[in-house]
C-alpha cells in the first residue's frame, strides 16, 4: 500500500521558537492533524495535540524543546510520500514517533500518523492473533509497590505500561507513564510554588496502588490483533495485557500499538524480524552490522531459531569527548523463549558490543540449561527403562 493513500496534508508549519500557548491556540482554531516545527528550515519535529495535553508543558515553553524532550536525540524520521506501508511502519517504529512529516522530494508534502496506518491496514489484521505478536516478557509491579520503583521499571525497560498485581500475582490494574506525569502536576497545582523536593520525595513513596487504573482492558491470545486494535481506538489506549482467559486475572503478555506496527514491517525475504528503536542515533554502526551480530550469537544455539530481535537505544546527558553515553537494550524472542542482554558504552557501537557480550553469555547459559533438561530427560528414561 503507497503512503499517499493514507498521509494527510492538513498540518500548520511554526518556528521552533514558537511559544506553546499559540500552538494550543492553533490547534483550536484550525483543528490540523499536526504541528510541523521548523528550525533553520530543516523539519526538526512533528507534535500533535495529543502531545501537547499529556506532557503537560507549561504556556510559555517553546515548541522547540517539547519535540526534543519527546525523542531521544538526534534528526526526526523522514517519509518519502510513495513509499510502502512497510518501510513506513519500520521508520515510525525505530524512530519510536506516533507522526512524521512526509516529503516529496526536498519538499514537505503532509504528515503520517501511527494511528492512521492502523486504521487503514486494519481488516487485514483479522489473519493475525495477538499470541503471534504480544510481548510475553511482562514486567508488572506490585498494588503495593511505590512510585519510584515503578518509574524505575518503565526507564530502565524502556516502556510505558506496566500491569499491576496483588499478593498472589492476579491483574488488578495498569500504570502508565500518563498517570504518573498526571499525579505529579495535579500534586503541584495543590503544592503550588516553592520547595517541592520533600514533595517529590513523597509523591515517589505513594503505592502504585494509588495511581493505578482499575479495571483493565484486555484480550486473549487467540483472538485477533484486528480485534485487539479495535478496543485500543474504542477506548483510547495504546495497549492491551493480554490474560490467559476473557477478563482473567492470570497474565500471558501485553500487546500494544508499537507491537502491531512493528509486525507490518516484517517480510518473508528478511532472514530475521530486527526492531531498532532510536535508530538516529546509530554511528558507524549499521542496521546490517547489527543483524549480523545477533544472528552470530544466536547461531551458537542450533535449535533456538529468532522469531524477533528488538534492539533499543537510549541516550544519557553524560558525554566524553562530544560522544554521549548510550544505553544499549537487546531483547531476542526465540522458539527457545526470551533472552536479552543490555549495556552502557560511549557512542551506539560501543553500547551494541558490551549489551551483545552479554547476550551472548545468556544464550549460552540458556543452551546449558536446556542442554541439562536434556540429559536429565534422558537419564530418567533409562531408569525407567530398568
Amino acid at each position: 500500500m503507497d503512503i499517499s493513500d493514507i498521509a494527510v496534508k492538513e498540518f500548520v508549519e511554526v518556528e521552533a521558537d514558537t511559544r506553546v500557548a499559540k500552538i494550543r491556540s492553533r490547534f483550536e482554531r484550525e483543528n490540523p492533524k499536526g504541528v510541523v516545527v521548523m528550525e533553520d528550515g530543516e523539519c526538526i519535529g512533528v507534535i500533535r495535540e495529543k502531545q501537547l495535553v499529556q506532557s503537560h508543558v507549561e504556556d510559555d515553553m517553546k515548541v522547540g524543546a517539547v519535540v526534543r524532550s519527546s525523542r531521544s536525540g538526534g534528526s526526526p524520521p523522514k517519509v518519502g510520500r510513495h513509499d510502502d506501508v512497510r518501510e513506513v511502519s519500520r521508520v515510525l517504529v525505530e524512530g519510536d514517533v506516533k507522526i512524521a512529516p512526509v516529503y516529496e522530494g526536498e519538499n514537505l508534502w503532509g504528515i503520517v500518523a501511527a494511528d492512521d496506518i492502523l486504521r487503514a491496514v486494519l481488516e487485514n489484521l483479522e489473519a493475525i492473533t495477538v499470541g503471534d505478536i504480544a510481548s510475553e516478557s511482562v514486567v508488572t509491579v506490585t498494588e503495593d509497590d511505590h512510585v519510584g520503583k515503578a518509574i524505575n521499571r518503565l526507564r530502565e525497560n524502556g516502556i510505558s505500561r506496566l500491569p499491576v498485581t496483588n499478593e498472589t500475582g492476579d491483574l488488578t490494574g495498569i500504570v502508565t507513564t500518563n498517570d504518573i506525569v498526571d499525579f505529579a502536576v495535579r500534586d503541584e497545582d495543590r503544592q503550588g510554588e516553592g520547595d517541592r523536593s520533600g514533595e517529590l520525595e513523597r509523591m515517589l513513596d505513594i503505592p502504585v496502588y494509588d495511581l493505578m487504573s482499575s479495571p483493565v482492558q484486555t484480550i486473549t491470545a487467540g483472538e485477533t490483533v484486528e480485534e485487539a486494535v479495535s478496543i485500543m481506538f474504542e477506548n483510547g489506549i495504546s495497549g492491551l495485557v493480554v490474560t490467559a482467559t476473557p477478563d482473567g486475572a492470570e497474565i500471558e503478555g501485553v500487546i500494544t500499538k508499537t507491537d502491531v506496527l512493528r509486525a507490518l514491517t516484517h517480510t518473508e525475504e528478511e532472514s530475521m524480524d530486527v526492531q531498532i528503536t532510536n535508530i538516529n542515533l546509530l554511528d558507524v554502526l549499521t542496521r546490517e552490522d547489527i543483524v549480523a551480530d545477533i544472528t552470530s550469537v544466536a547461531d551458537k544455539f542450533k535449535e533456538m531459531n529468532v522469531l524477533h530481535a528488538h534492539v533499543r537505544f537510549t541516550q544519557h546527558k553524560e558525554k566524553l569527548r562530544g560522544t554521549p553515553l548510550l544505553r544499549c537494550q537487546i531483547r531476542l524472542r526465540t522458539t527457545q523463549g526470551q533472552v536479552a542482554g543490555s549495556g552502557e558504552g560511549y557512542g551506539a557501537e560501543h553500547a551494541f558490543h558490551v549489551a551483545l557480550d552479554r547476550l551472548e553469555r545468556n544464550v549460552l547459559e540458556l543452551k546449558g540449561v536446556k542442554a541439562d533438561e536434556e540429559y536429565r530427560g534422558q537419564l530418567m528414561r533409562k531408569l525407567n527403562e530398568l
